[in-house]
């Protein structure tokens, strides 16, 4: 017999190895559905698989229920054992490494029996990589320097790797009567591309009721460890890997201590100066943050901006914008995908789901040819999507409007000729490949890409991954004063693994006057979720309303984009 923990944990390695093996990726996600499950079970694990009751727990369906009662009642799962007799010892921490695909980490345990993260970095530092096959200079100091990311891999993590973990506490901690006022705070509340941990800051009645409410805290199904304990403050180990952090405040110091526990620690010491040197204290009873800032002699500053670049001087001069760009004012989909290249939904499906949202309009943008690996619409079949678009059209109010991701090819000609782009209602432009070449090619190459004729929207410009791939070398101040100068506009890239440009980009894209839309980039109707994500990377590069061209109407919106002259 075992515990709860440790079924979800197997539960877990199960659907990691599966996905590793590249097996359907949809029964490698049930196992983790599976872990979840059991990790938030409010009945006995036990008594569930000794009444046969396991299949009334949603996502656990006959297969999996058969895998938990084996591994509660033996301790072992068969097909586990087997999964890790197939793969290579080690292999999961290995598939976490950067360029390394399961074909190499099977290399590397036939040639030196690499198992595991610490063995490939002494195999580096003592020449042995370099003997093996196919591991030449240059992959060696990649990999070198993927262990290096990894290895900071608890610093930090994506947004989006956290998001869902934060919302299910916040709903969890706020369903508490004596939460009076529940805020994320810290690098979510900012919407940071990455954040090191969860930070919740809540206002309650008194010291008995914020006693209750660490308690809720510790008691919460997903905690795997109590790290700190005290009477309003708790830190706690999730079964995910991250920390997270409740604060309880009196509600009457609920408003200084968000606008503490929010901003970065530069933009806090710099408000904690200024309130200095008037004479006040920063923390105050306030009624709300607004209140906090007009003490201190400032404008409203956003969350999004709290991180000491230029926001408090501009706070200082009244110019803090305040009509930054918000998801209430998008009336527009842009950069959406479909069965036509890579996306897993019809036109009409896209085309329901983003009409179910409240938007005006969709564009249907898939990959051009170049793009082969991505089900790239070669000529004829363009013929045909745009007939498809034709036909939902007449379903849908939403109006659809169809375009491309257009590759920029290595000499910065756009895929498709221009007697076929311009008949388009949008062009997106992006690079998809040949992403290494250098610093001056690269920017000869984007030149040349902005200046075509036709207008074009320049899709996720610098190709970064979020942790996982850096930006490509160019002379940004070179490529957006071609961009300022030609037909053409900025991707806010709503994607949570790219959101591209960042945040200081946008800001010098901003001086130039050009113009932006923010995207979803979407590859499936749930991806459509993806505009919340472009909304505050926007926020966070100052965008205001009127710079974002999808605040437009449909038909102002298509006569902005229109390829055409």
């Amino acid at each position: 017999m075992i515990d709860q923990p440790a079924v979800a944990r197997a539960l877990r390695e199960i659907g990691l190895l599966l996905e590793l093996k590249g097996e359907n990726k949809f029964r490698a996600r049930a196992y983790e559905t599976g872990a979840r499950a059991v990790e938030e079970l409010r009945e006995e694990l036990g008594t569930l698989v000794d009444e046969g009751r396991l299949q009334t727990i949603t996502g656990i369906g006959p297969a999996l229920a058969a895998t938990i009662a084996e591994i509660w009642s033996t301790g072992r799962s068969q097909q586990l054992d087997r999964l890790r007799a197939e793969l290579p010892p080690g292999a999961i921490e290995l598939s976490e490494v950067p360029g390394l695909s399961l074909k190499k980490i099977q290399q590397l345990w036939t040639a030196l029996a690499i198992d595991g993260v610490a063995a490939l970095k002494q195999a580096i530092a003592d020449g042995r990589l370099a003997s093996v096959k196919g591991f030449g200079a240059k992959t060696v100091e990649k990999l070198a320097a993927g262990i290096e990311r990894w290895e900071r891999r608890d610093e930090r993590v994506r947004l989006v790797d956290a998001i869902e973990d934060a919302e299910a506490l916040a709903a969890y901690l706020a369903a508490d009567p004596r939460a009076k006022r529940l805020e994320a705070v810290g690098s979510l509340r900012r919407w940071r591309e990455t954040v090191s941990d969860l930070d919740f800051l809540v206002a309650s009645d008194g010291a008995a009721a914020a006693a209750e409410l660490i308690k809720r805290l510790i008691s919460y199904p997903r905690v795997t460890r109590v790290v700190e304990e005290g009477e309003r403050r708790a830190m706690v180990r999730l079964s995910s890997g991250l920390s997270a952090e409740l604060t309880v405040v009196d509600e009457a110091d609920f408003a200084t201590m968000l606008v503490r526990a929010t901003g970065s620690k530069a933009h806090v010491a710099r408000l904690e100066t200024i309130a200095a040197d008037r004479g006040v204290s920063l923390d105050a009873p306030a009624g709300d943050e607004r209140e906090v800032y007009a003490r201190l002699g400032l404008g409203y500053i956003a969350p999004e901006l709290r991180e000491d670049r230029g926001e408090i001087e501009a706070a200082q001069g009244g110019s803090v914008p305040e009509d930054l760009v918000t998801l209430a004012d998008i009336r527009g989909m842009t950069h959406c995908h479909t069965v036509y290249s890579d996306g897993k939904a019809t036109i009409e499906e896209m085309a329901r789901a983003a009409e179910a949202m409240g938007m005006e309009y969709l564009t249907i943008t898939d990959h051009s040819p170049s793009a082969y690996y991505a089900g790239g619409v070669t000529l004829d079949r363009l013929a045909r999507q745009w007939d498809e678009i034709a036909r939902v059209q007449e379903l849908v109010k939403v109006r659809l409007l169809r375009g491309t991701e257009s590759d920029i090819l290595e000499d910065g000609a756009l895929d498709y000729p221009d007697a076929i782009l311009e008949k388009l209602d949008v062009v997106i432009a992006s690079i998809h490949s040949r992403m290494k070449m250098d610093e001056a090619a690269m920017t000869a190459r984007l030149v040349r890409a902005m200046r075509q004729p036709v207008f074009k929207i320049w899709g996720h410009a610098l190709g970064r991954l979020i942790l996982r791939r850096d930006p490509f070398a160019c002379r940004l101040d070179e490529v957006l004063d071609a961009v300022a100068e030609s037909r053409a506009a900025i991707e806010v890239n709503g994607d949570p693994y790219r959101l591209d440009l960042a945040p200081e980009h946008i800001q010098a894209a901003r001086a130039r006057g050009i113009r932006f839309v923010i995207s979803t980039d979407a590859h499936s109707t749930a991806a459509l979720g993806n505009l919340r994500f472009g909304v505050h990377t926007a926020r966070r590069g100052w965008l205001r309303r009127r710079e974002v061209l999808n605040t437009l109407g449909a038909e102002e919106f298509a006569r902005a984009v229109r390829p055409a002259g």
